[in-house]
Formats: C-alpha cells, sequence, structure tokens
C-alpha cells in the first residue's frame, strides 16, 4: 500500500512539473509562483505600448477566472476606458494614480500606493498615469476587453509611421 501511494505521488509530481506554463491554470491545481518566477512579456495590443504583463492564472482571452500582472513604466497612461465585465485593481510595487471619467484629468485622479486595493465596476470609464515604475494585479473574468472612450487613443487603431 505504501508503495502504491508512492508510485501515486511521484506521478503526480511529474504531472506537475509537464504541466501547462504558468497562467494556463486548471482550477483545483495547487501552484505557487515565487517573484523570480514571474515572467514578463510585451502587454496585451490593447494597452498602449511599453508595459508588459505576466499571466499568473487563467487564460485572460478565454472565459473564466484570470489573474494577470502589468509592469508600467514610468511616464505610462492608460487613456479613459470602459470594460464589460468587473475589474479588480491591486498595487503591487509603485503608484498609480487613477481617476474616473471620460476625460483625463491629471487634478482628480486618485493615488494608489503599493497594497492599494480598487475594484471597478463593468462599464465605468477610467484612465491611470504611472510616475513611476510600477506592478498592479488584475484580477476579472475573461474574456477581458478594453474599450476605449475615444476610439483615436485604442493602441490597436495606431498606424504605424511607415504605413502613413
Amino acid at each position: 500500500m505504501r508503495r502504491a501511494y508512492a508510485m501515486i505521488a511521484a506521478a503526480g509530481a511529474v504531472a506537475l512539473c509537464l504541466g501547462a506554463p504558468a497562467g494556463a491554470d486548471q482550477v483545483g491545481t495547487h501552484k505557487v509562483l515565487l517573484p523570480g518566477d514571474i515572467r514578463y512579456s510585451a502587454a496585451p495590443a490593447a494597452l498602449p505600448a511599453g508595459a508588459e504583463a505576466a499571466v499568473l492564472y487563467g487564460d485572460p482571452t478565454k472565459e473564466g477566472m484570470f489573474v494577470m500582472r502589468l509592469k508600467a513604466p514610468k511616464g505610462y497612461r492608460i487613456a479613459p476606458h470602459t470594460h464589460p465585465k468587473p475589474e479588480v485593481v491591486s498595487v503591487v510595487a509603485g503608484r498609480m494614480r487613477l481617476g474616473l471619467g471620460q476625460a483625463a484629468d491629471r487634478a482628480s485622479v486618485e493615488e494608489l500606493p503599493p497594497g492599494a486595493f480598487s475594484t471597478m465596476p463593468q462599464g465605468v470609464a477610467h484612465y491611470a498615469f504611472f510616475e513611476e515604475e510600477t506592478v498592479i494585479q488584475l484580477d476579472g473574468m475573461g474574456p477581458w476587453r478594453i474599450d476605449y472612450v475615444d476610439p483615436r487613443d485604442d493602441p490597436r487603431n495606431q498606424i504605424a509611421p511607415a504605413q502613413r
């Protein structure tokens, strides 16, 4: 019996080692990511260039829960936008300046320091400024989508200089 348990445990360990990459979890699978395990790459095309993202759980492009970290460089800005589903944001490091409304107004933003937590109902227009490198964590239900108040702010609508 002890040998059978050992074989089951070994098979489980092999399955974990050969499992899906970070971010492609299945509900019910225990997982720990230490800070050094988190790998960032270019943020989704729906966000302005310069930020990096790491999916920690789930898949933001599919139905279901997801957790994604966004690393915004100093001077980064996300223009007024909405989401079709609620969004939960936690500031992991740095500071985020969050504003509500159809137009970005630096005078009316609220500063969110490390450890801050914010919930944004679906359809509420908001925007963000980052005056220092900042890492935020986005929790939500996929598929994740960002709809800019002004379509000219949408990076997916930008024409590269070579195409003009």
